[in-house]
């Protein structure tokens, strides 16, 4: 399928986005930990300046939906929002976690991911991830908050060779033994948004887009502060 999307991820310490035209990819990529506010929408403008676009020429605009940052996602998400309702595009919620995959996948060839990202208070956010012949990521159901203890048991569950992406693994070393697992450390450590094009692209393809207005995050967590802001 030819299309052109645009993609944005602020879930991490990482400020990313990324273009689809036409089968061609340009990205950008920063570590910019408290800076995504600023930084963000010149990635964006640089991107369209480069390939002689408007918001309005695209098909979509994907998002990184988390889990990651509170703040981080939220901020990705709200930008996000705003663009797609100015252009009406239609949206495509990307998983941080399987954008984690994506990479692992198109550096290094894996297929099947273990993916953990630094959850802070003693818990990685995580998820099990298998690509299929066709090209498309299974595990979303595994995606969970859990502390390294409660992972290593969803390792003991698994058998043969994984590789591992996220920043989780170097948070927490003790993921590294107590199973039997044959695991590979990638240099995927934070989602980029050029990974998140063959996801969104699918989700386009299989007609799975939201509305600017029903576009909510992943958190995870049970108890995130905005399932307790008034209104919600």
């Amino acid at each position: 399928m030819s299309a052109r999307i645009l993609a944005l991820d602020t879930a991490t310490e990482a400020c990313s986005a990324a273009l689809l035209n036409q089968q061609q990819i340009d990205a950008r990529f920063e570590i910019a930990p408290r800076d995504h506010t600023q930084r963000i929408l010149p990635l964006v403008e640089e991107l369209l300046l480069a390939q002689q676009l408007e918001l309005s020429d695209l098909d979509a605009l994907a998002f990184g939906r988390g889990p990651g940052s509170f703040t981080g996602v939220r901020i990705g998400i709200g930008i996000a929002q705003g663009l797609a309702l100015g252009a009406s595009l239609p949206m495509i919620a990307v998983s941080t976690l399987a954008t984690l995959a994506e990479g692992a996948w198109r550096l290094h060839g894996a297929t099947r991911v273990l993916t953990a990202i630094d959850a802070r208070m003693g818990e990685v956010y995580w998820a099990e991830y298998q690509r299929d012949e066709q090209g498309a990521w299974q595990g979303e159901a595994s995606e969970c908050v859990l502390s390294p203890e409660a992972a290593l048991a969803r390792m003991q569950a698994l058998s043969g060779d994984w590789m591992t992406a996220g920043t989780g693994w170097q948070a927490y070393p003790a993921l590294q033994q107590g199973h039997d697992l044959t695991l590979t450390a990638s240099d995927v450590t934070l989602p980029a948004a050029q990974d998140m094009l063959p996801l969104a692209t699918l989700a386009l393809s299989q007609g799975n887009t939201l509305l600017p207005e029903t576009a909510e995050p992943t958190y995870l967590r049970n108890d995130v502060a905005w399932k307790k802001l008034p209104g919600r």
